[in-house]
């Protein structure tokens, strides 16, 4: 089975995949304070709930993959696989990894490892042209060209980022649950802030996806909308132009990379 690891700014997605299917999956706090004991403990833990996977740390995995977003996390996880992992061939998406999506920005190294994944799996899922979505801590859009290549993208803040600072810098305001309420003219506060997150996104998705789509393609209407991330499906039912919904498009991308480069080791 292939481990793969997507370390997010605040949440670390884990999954793993026997061949082509995510067979089980964990979501945790993004926790850079965490060492290499502890990360491993951490896995061990989960992994050890799993029928197909057996107490020992390394039993049934034959691959790592991994992609980090926080420096200090992407130091301990290489770590991990250094001790705990030893026998397990890992590939670690950072600068020399081969991707196979040309990245045609001013600055390559710039770029999130987890957004060019994104588009790893969207050319491989979809074909070109697309936009990748993804809602994480930011939110993220990614334009991929006809020919696969990346070519740029968008940055916001994300869904929680814009609930905390609601509750931080409102004097009378609170942090609120992120959920759909039951009509966009809120009854009271705490539906009135509901109804400008999840229709102020929708809205700021739709608003930039369109203007990227009129840029990206001759035809607007030949661009794959993906949307990704946790909080998607907060926004999906009121977004007019997402697609698809591929939760799992970081995991699949890493599984992509990790055939690509295993390979060469």
């Amino acid at each position: 089975m292939l481990l793969t690891i997507d370390v997010g700014n605040t949440q670390t997605v884990l999954g793993l995949f026997d061949g082509e299917d995510v067979v089980e999956h964990w979501r945790i706090s993004t926790d850079a304070r965490r060492t290499a004991d502890e990360l491993a403990v951490l896995l061990q833990g989960l992994m050890g709930m799993h029928p197909l996977l057996g107490e020992d740390l390394g039993d049934g995995i034959d691959g790592i993959a991994i992609c980090a977003t926080v420096p200090s996390v992407l130091h301990e996880l290489r770590e991990v696989t250094r001790r705990y992992y030893g026998d397990v061939p890992a590939v670690l998406v950072e600068p020399g990894v081969k991707t196979g999506v040309p990245i045609l920005t001013d600055n390559p190294k710039e770029v999130g490892a987890d957004r060019i994944i994104n588009a790893v799996a969207a050319v491989e899922l979809y074909g070109g042209p697309a936009i990748v979505v993804d809602f994480g801590t930011a939110t993220t859009f990614d334009a991929v060209s006809a020919r696969g290549e990346y070519v740029g993208g968008v940055i916001a803040p994300g869904i929680e980022i814009s609930v905390e600072a609601l509750g931080v810098k409102g004097a009378q305001l609170r942090k609120i649950e992120v959920a759909r309420p039951r009509s966009v003219i809120g009854k009271n506060t705490v539906e009135a802030m509901q109804a400008g997150i999840i229709y102020g996104f929708a809205g700021q998705v739709d608003g930039v996806v369109t203007r990227m789509a009129r840029e990206l393609a001759d035809d607007p209407a030949e661009v794959t909308v993906i949307a990704t991330g946790g909080l998607a499906p907060m926004v999906l039912g009121e977004s007019s132009v997402i697609d698809e919904h591929e939760p799992w498009l970081t995991l699949i991308g890493l599984r992509l990379v990790y055939e690509r480069n295993i390979s060469r080791m």
